[in-house]
Parts: C-alpha cells; structure tokens; sequence
C-alpha cells in the first residue's frame, strides 16, 4: 500500500468541494443545528450523535462545556447539551464536568436522563464529578417539579437522589427529599393528573386557566382539546394574549398550535406576532434567505407534524419581527422574493413562493449579491449581504453577525 499520495479532496455531502474547520465549529454546527437522535433529510440521527461523540474529545473541553450550557440555556435544546457533558464525563481527569452539569440541567426529569445517558453503553459507577454536579441540581428542584417529573420509568428521581447522596440545604429540604424517597410527594395539580382522575375536561382547563396553572406551552398543545371540550373561548384568547411576551415558545409552536385548530389562527397568530414585542429590534437593512427545497418538506421528527419548513418560515416571521427592514427571499431553483407580509400570512407566503425542487443556493447568493444591498448599521456602514456569507463560508467561521442568515431544515439560523 502506498503511503505517500496526495491527500483527498474534502467534498460536501453530495460532492461538492468543502472547506475544513476546526473540530469545535463542526461540533457547534452539528449541536445547534439538529434534534438529537432523529434522522435529518442526508444522514440518521444515529449517526449524527456518533459524530458529537466523536468530536468531544477532538475539541478543548472548556470549549464543548460553554456549548453545552448555550445550546441548553439560550437555543433551548435538552438532549444534545446533556450528550456533551456525558462525553466530557468519560476522562475525569480532562475536565470537572460538576459545574457545567449543574448548569445544563434545567428540569427535574434531566436528572434521570443523564443517567440514562451516563449508562446508554454499559452501567458503571458514578464518576465523583458526576455524583456532584447531579447533586447541585437536584438542590434546584421544589415540590411540584419533582412530583411533576417523578415518574415510573426504568431510572427514578428517587434512584438518582441514592446514588448522588446530595446534601439538603435545609430542613425543609430534607423533608422534602424524604418525602419522594417515600413516595409521599404532594400530588401536582396539572392538567395531566386532573384528567387521568377522569375529571371533566372543560372544567379542568378553565378552572386552569382561571388561577392561572397552565403553563404557556401546555397551552399552546392543549388548544385542540380545549376547543373540543368547548372550553370559553374568550377564557383561552386571554391567555394566550397574556403569556405571549414572557414566553420561550420558539415561532414553530404557534405554527403547529394554528395547525390543530385552524379556526383559532387569528389569535394564535396575535400572541405570536407579541412574543416579539420585547425583543430588541436590530436596525439597518436585513436579507433572510429560505430554503424551500424538496428536502424542506420532510417533519421535523418522527411524531411532528411539521415539515422543516414549517419551521423555517416560522423563523422567517421572528426575523421580520425583530428588525427595522426586512427583505425575505426563498430558493430551489430559482430566487424569489415573497411579499412585505408579517405572521401566518408570510408563512403561507414562504410555502407557495414557488414549486419545492432542487437546492441551488450557490446561485441563490451569486443573484442576491448582484442585485441586493444590505445596510446594517450595527456594523457602522454599508455591505453585501452575500459577501460576507462566502467569506465566512470560506472561512470555516460562525460570526457573532452577518449580513445574511439562511433559515435552515433543522430551524437555525446558519
């Protein structure tokens, strides 16, 4: 076998040629821009959570640590930061995962899934890192949410409070703590346990939306049963109206929300269109580019049914809802430019822009550079949108800012 050849090409997925990047600005990309384990339109999630594994131990562990805890706390995501600090875990005397675990786990029911996690490839002992970080958070939890999340699965929260032998801050806490290792935790009062006591559903979620118990996100996926248990609808507006500023939930839930119950798309658009309001608006001139393409078309995952362009265009929404001027364009074979529409309209919009075919975005940006200015002050003068996205594209580099952002399959904006 000769050893001394030229080296292969890096090609793209479908051969195109590719430029390198550093190991933490592949795994960046591959955290930001996929739900874990689930399959995206060119490989498996099986093999896009290999790949992160393998990344980890490439990347300075301090580097793959601060990315966990962006990709939990700031994108929201809850699998893929817990895989990192899992991998970070395997060589404890590389990096002390403790602070960063604590900080990744936001809800009670991590805990359990990290162990999960942990022991995926075989059961072993708790690393002492792990044992405290799983500690420091499980001091974060009240009542509610460990009886929320204290479910009968193959690992219980109970189980995760044995074998970390966290210390209670409190007395109160150690009653409490005492109370889930009995299994006497107060029971939640929830929409799911009100209901699996066969309570009345109508009654059940306007009592709920009353005193105000029902989360903003359990709103937005109960409104199909509300409306077909003839819950007010006035009740319903309200909330919906009245949560939307302070809410996390990302443009694609209002999307599906609207999906379930078509006839209540005028208000679910409003709270949608609100969530925005308190969101810092970035001045200049802003191109959004969507791809509408035939891979497009495919869910989100295998229980959604929202295509990723549906969650594209959702963004597409957020983007012209946070900016001074906005110009959106799609691309498949062709570039168009979609009406100064804002909400569901311009989501429609984005869908029927033109027929869902190929991907020729190298085209894409050659007709935007040629034709569309963009003046960004922030930046403290005038660019060219498609300019800058092949510098950085040439580059390997994700910047703090571009003049150009493609609303992509997996719902980021690259």
């Amino acid at each position: 076998m000769r050893i001394n050849q030229a080296p292969k090409p890096l090609l793209t997925h479908e051969g195109g040629p590719a430029s390198p990047i550093q190991p933490i600005d592949e795994l960046r990309r591959t955290v930001l821009a996929c739900l874990l384990w689930e399959d995206g339109f060119y490989e498996s999630g099986e093999s896009i959570g290999n790949r992160i594994k393998q990344l980890v131990p490439q990347c300075k562990p301090h580097e793959v640590a601060e990315l966990a805890i962006e990709a939990r706390k700031k994108q929201r995501l809850r699998h893929a930061p817990l895989l990192l600090v899992r991998e970070l875990a395997r060589d404890p005397n590389r990096f002390s995962v403790a602070p960063t675990l604590c900080r990744v786990i936001q809800r009670a029911d991590e805990l359990a899934e990290f162990l999960a996690l942990y022991w995926a490839d075989g059961k072993k002992p708790l690393a002492k890192q792990v044992k405290k970080g799983l500690a420091c958070a499980f001091r974060k939890f009240e009542e509610y949410h460990l009886a929320k999340y204290n479910r009968d699965a193959t690992i219980k929260l109970r189980d995760v409070l044995f074998m970390v032998h966290a210390k209670p801050v409190n007395d109160e806490q150690a009653a409490l703590w005492k109370r889930l290792a009995e299994g006497t935790l107060a029971t939640p009062d929830t929409w799911e346990v009100a209901l699996s006591g066969g309570a009345d559903k109508k009654e059940v979620f306007e009592r709920l939306l009353r005193e105000g118990k029902l989360g903003y996100m359990a709103l937005l996926r109960n409104l199909r049963n509300m409306q077909q248990a003839e819950v007010e609808p006035a009740l319903v507006f309200e909330a919906l109206a009245a949560g939307a500023q302070k809410s996390k939930a990302l443009p694609f839930r209002y999307v599906a929300a609207a999906r379930a119950v078509p006839a209540w798309e005028s208000p679910i658009d409003q709270a949608m269109q609100a969530s925005m309001g308190t969101m810092d608006k970035l001045a200049g001139t802003t191109v959004v580019l969507v791809d509408v393409s035939g891979s497009m078309d495919a869910k989100l995952s295998a229980k959604s049914d929202l295509t990723r362009l549906d969650a594209a265009a959702a963004l597409a929404v957020l983007v012209r809802g946070i900016c001074a001027d906005v110009r959106v364009f799609t691309f498949s074979e062709k570039v168009v430019e979609t009406p100064a529409r804002t909400g569901m309209a311009l989501i429609d919009a984005i869908n029927r822009s033109q027929p869902h075919h190929g991907t020729l975005l190298g085209s894409a940006i050659e007709t935007l550079r040629e034709t569309v200015k963009c003046d960004r002050r922030a930046d403290g003068g005038s660019c060219r949108a498609a300019d800058r996205a092949r510098l950085h594209h040439q580059r390997g580099l994700a910047p703090k800012r571009r003049e150009l952002w493609r609303l992509d399959e997996n719902q980021r904006l690259v």
